[in-house]
């Protein structure tokens, strides 16, 4: 049974925007606070972003901070990932996942348990 779904990847020219979206299922979205990270070719899962259940709090990564943002719209399951002036190395695939109930490392991917299939982003120079 499928629990999170992204989309919005696609290919953009540097200096564009994006916004992802991740639905989950009710189950999943429930209470969890939410993250997202990022692969490249070669390279290990990074962390991104990361937004608790009521939205109060979010975290980023420095190489993010300022050109994301991360929000949640909570009646509709859904995490978003607004991405603003791109660059050709936020090229990768993003996830979504749900953090643990007990996690406080939100910039760890060991703190989340379960992962969407990912959406490709692809950012042209």
């Amino acid at each position: 049974q499928v629990q999170l779904v992204e989309s919005g990847g696609g290919l953009v020219q540097a200096g564009g925007s994006l916004r992802l979206s991740c639905v989950a299922s009710e189950r999943t979205f429930s209470g969890s606070s939410m993250g997202w990270f990022r692969q490249a070719p070669g390279k290990e899962r990074e962390f991104v972003a990361a937004i608790t259940w009521t939205g109060g709090n979010t975290y980023y990564a420095a190489s993010v901070k300022g050109r994301f943002t991360v929000s949640r719209d909570n009646p509709k399951n859904t995490v978003y990932l607004q991405m603003n002036s791109l660059k050709p190395e936020d090229t990768a695939v993003y996830y979504c996942a749900t953090a643990y109930q007990w996690t406080t490392r939100y910039d760890s991917h060991s703190g989340y348990g379960t992962w969407g299939q990912g959406t490709q982003v692809t950012v042209s120079s």
